[in-house]
């Protein structure tokens, strides 16, 4: 069994507080270190361009590696002091183990990205290589394959279904998904750092939550990992913030989604999980047309500025008339009578025609119009933390969560 969760889960928040000085320090140390060697970029949105240096997430990164890696032996310090050591825990040595190796092959894999600026089709090979060692600890830990029905559904296929095989590969697109969604929902200062930063809060409310309920020791597991990352991805969303010294890069994207989906499986709450990235969600179902290049879709969908004003405004994707296939000439002329996007047509004689890039940001640009990027970050982020807090008063109201991955044994 684990240790005690109190002395285990104070000497976590010791060494995230350590770890959150140790990363706010770091960052503008390296600055330089990274410029050096051409790893910055450019602030598409602001007048005066200035060299930033990228990939900052693999500070943030490396620095939650060294307080897990510290932390390793802290939960099995009763082993060694109540219990004599042929009863060491090795399936929850090798469950943390498992999941630090899986978070550490995606922070490898995400500066590689950042680096060498890899394909979108090498975006989703990635996360799915470094998922199969999380796989192969659950498969060898845990095995359980079956699932509680939601209530919808349970008068068709009952209260509980054993996807089998199923299921891994579900765990396994969850993997893809949490690393992809945050990279999607990108473009403005502090929204990458800022939603991952909002969805640890709220796993970590959630955890507290479930630590009064049956699965304690699950969501113990969870804040092991949760507490570190939220104070490495504070300090790091401090200098994120608008106006940003420096930019995560995909290395952050992908080490929090990996970390995230690391804890949604091993804790068993993987269904849960997904409810916690309702926004990045929404971003990802609006953004299927030009993902899948049913709509042609530039390499950047980052707001544009409006010099004059300084405000960002909805960016535009255009292209030709002759190049847009039918299914995407269908799902044009349905979103715009949706009023969801906004498109330009030319006159008769003109070959172009242009319709706003199909992201959350430039959707809410929609709605409220060209404002500040400050402003337009802090609604997004209040969005993220509107789709949290709906989801802690619906457990709050029924008591507890019901929304566990598998059933446990």
């Amino acid at each position: 069994m684990w240790a005690g969760p109190a002395f285990p889960l104070l000497t976590s928040l010791c060494y995230s507080v350590l770890g959150f000085l140790a990363t706010l320090k770091l960052i503008p140390a390296f600055r330089g270190h990274f410029i050096s060697a051409r790893l910055y970029g450019m602030d598409l949105n602001k007048p005066v361009k200035v060299q930033i240096p990228e990939s900052q997430g693999v500070i943030s990164g490396a620095v939650f590696l060294i307080i897990l890696f510290c932390f390793i032996p802290v939960p099995f310090l009763s082993c060694f002091v109540k219990e004599p050591c042929e009863n060491f825990p090795h399936d929850e040595f090798v469950q943390l183990i498992g999941a630090l190796l899986a978070i550490c092959c995606m922070i490898f894999l995400g500066f590689a990205d950042d680096v060498l600026n890899l394909r979108w089709r090498h975006k989703l090979l990635l996360p799915t290589m470094a998922s199969l060692p999380l796989l192969m600890v659950y498969f060898t830990n845990f095995g359980n394959t079956t699932i509680v029905v939601p209530k919808p559904f349970r008068g068709l296929l009952g209260l509980h279904l054993d996807l089998g095989i199923l299921y891994y590969v579900y765990m396994g697109m969850l993997a893809v998904f949490c690393t992809n969604a945050i990279n999607i929902l990108a473009g403005i200062n502090g929204i990458e750092s800022g939603q991952s930063l909002l969805i640890c809060g709220s796993i970590i409310i959630f955890n507290v939550i479930e630590l009064q309920g049956d699965f304690k020791d699950d969501h113990v597991f969870s804040l092991y990992f949760m507490i570190p990352f939220f104070f490495t991805t504070l300090a790091l969303f401090y200098h994120n913030w608008y106006p940003s010294s420096v930019f995560v890069g995909d290395t952050f994207c992908y080490f929090a989604g990996m970390t995230f989906a690391v804890v949604g499986i091993l804790g068993h709450f993987s269904k849960t999980m997904l409810l916690f990235f309702i926004p990045q969600l929404l971003n990802f179902i609006y953004s299927l047309p030009q993902l899948f290049h049913v709509v042609p879709c530039p390499r950047h969908r980052l707001p544009r500025l409006d010099p004059d004003s300084g405000k960002l405004g909805m960016s535009y994707s255009k292209f030709k008339k002759k190049d847009l296939s039918s299914l995407g000439a269908l799902v044009l002329m349905v979103a715009e009578k949706l009023h969801v996007v906004d498109v330009r047509h030319s006159l008769p004689e003109e070959e172009f025609m242009e319709c706003n890039n199909m992201t959350l940001i430039n959707l809410v640009l929609k709605v409220i119009g060209p404002t500040h990027e400050r402003t337009l970050t802090t609604i997004m982020l209040l969005i993220q933390v509107g789709a949290g807090g709906l989801l802690h008063q619906t457990w709050l109201a029924s008591g507890s969560c019901l929304l566990l991955g598998v059933v446990q044994k």
